[in-house]
């Protein structure tokens, strides 16, 4: 352990446009924010190539792009960006408590507000080739990344709402999409069902797994096979859609903060507070529904203004 603890004001854990956003709003009111950004550096949006519907790019940008852009924002502000992962917490239950956070399993930091950003990890199906195509036509955000295969056919891979919502959104845009379905049925809600089986330019195949992403730089098809009979067919595809599920990253906080079944972080109301006082998340962690770069962004600045409004109440 360090043989000194770092108090601060405003801390900050993820990096990503929520935890960015949070940063600059924070600074510009004097919280001093310190923010850990742990692994990934920026966040999901570090994975995607081409970011088109951000607010201010009217050319648009790379994810990596305007991650860089909005650290740089919130550093000109006074924002400290360290690179470290928090391992452990021990949030204080008390009004005006002061929270205490380890980073890397070393660095002792004692807070008075914290803002978790930590977002959440799109689940893929683990393949090689699929892992090696995200970026150039392997996606797990049909409402981010759809516009670029406009006019063309792509696969959608899941059974449950997720996939059925993404698959007829990309009907509007794309010639034709195919929905793989692992089982002989579909989780999907009925009116879900009935959705996707009313799309014309939509079909449905059951009992189908991927077994390789084709292309060497983008996709270029996927080879599937049916896990009854075990016939195998390429679909020509150039868009490839993973719509199994996210999971939040939340396991630090797990028996600590409110969270549903799957782990997201629960807020009150249309507040970021969560059930600790002074603490605070923003972003993907909170967010099952739109799970959008400008949602998280909006989230953070909402978390930012929570956390000032806090320490001016505590005065």
């Amino acid at each position: 352990m360090a043989d000194t603890i770092e108090r601060i004001k405003c801390l900050i854990i993820g990096s990503g446009p929520a935890g960015y956003t949070a940063a600059i709003y924070a600074a510009r009111a004097d919280l001093k924010p310190v923010m850990y950004t742990g692994m990934q550096m920026g966040g999901q949006l570090t994975t995607t190539t081409e970011v088109d519907n951000f607010p201010g790019y009217p050319n648009g940008t790379d994810g990596t792009a305007m991650m860089e852009d909005l650290k740089n924002q919130a550093e000109r502000f006074g924002t400290q960006v360290r690179f470290g992962l928090v391992t452990s917490v021990d949030f204080s239950k008390e009004i005006g408590g002061i929270h205490k956070v380890t980073v890397d399993e070393s660095i002792q930091i004692e807070a008075e507000t914290v803002i978790i950003s930590t977002g959440a990890t799109a689940k893929y199906l683990g393949l090689e080739s699929e892992q090696r195509l995200i970026g150039g036509g392997v996606s797990a955000c049909a409402t981010c990344d759809g516009f670029f295969y406009k006019g063309q056919d792509v696969v959608v891979v899941g059974a449950g709402d997720t996939a059925a919502e993404e698959a007829t959104y990309l009907s509007n845009i794309c010639k034709k999409v195919t929905l793989l379905v692992r089982k002989d049925y579909m989780r999907a809600s009925k009116a879900m069902q009935h959705r996707v089986n009313k799309t014309a330019n939509l079909e449905v195949k059951y009992n189908t797994e991927i077994d390789e992403v084709l292309g060497d730089n983008v996709v270029e098809g996927v080879r599937v096979f049916n896990n009854v009979t075990g016939k195998k067919e390429v679909i020509d595809v150039t868009g490839v859609f993973i719509a199994i599920g996210h999971r939040p990253n939340t396991e630090i906080f797990k028996g600590i903060l409110d969270m549903d079944e799957t782990g997201y972080l629960f807020t009150k109301g249309k507040s970021t507070k969560t059930n600790l006082p002074g603490v605070f998340a923003a972003g993907d962690v909170q967010d099952k529904e739109y799970r959008q770069a400008v949602t998280a962004a909006g989230t953070g600045c909402m978390a930012a203004l929570d956390a000032e409004r806090y320490l001016g109440s505590l005065d």
